[in-house]
């Protein structure tokens, strides 16, 4: 959700929170208040559906065993955001 996105500007409006999830920067923690809380959970059911016609049953066995795998090979992968800078190499001493 970026900074200035209008998703981000919605939820500030009726009350909600974003903030960068603790565990790892790469997301962002909404907080919705209880009003955005119920309509979210009423637009889950007709929201799976939608993504499962269109992303899921247009693909084979072996291409959503694929898709799954390449899922999980990004989303192992490391934040580069969360890597210490490098070790300084120290000078080496004149011979």
């Amino acid at each position: 959700m970026p900074p200035g996105g209008p998703a981000r500007q919605r939820l500030l409006k009726t009350g909600g929170r974003a903030g960068v999830w603790p565990a790892d920067s790469r997301y962002t923690l909404a907080i919705l208040p209880g009003q955005g809380q119920a309509k979210l959970t009423q637009a889950a059911p007709g929201h799976v559906q939608e993504v499962r016609r269109l992303v899921f049953d247009p693909l084979t066995k072996a291409q959503s065993r694929q898709l799954r795998e390449i899922s999980q090979r990004i989303l192992g992968a490391p934040d580069p955001d969360d890597q210490p800078p490098p070790a300084a190499t120290p000078a080496r001493a004149p011979q």
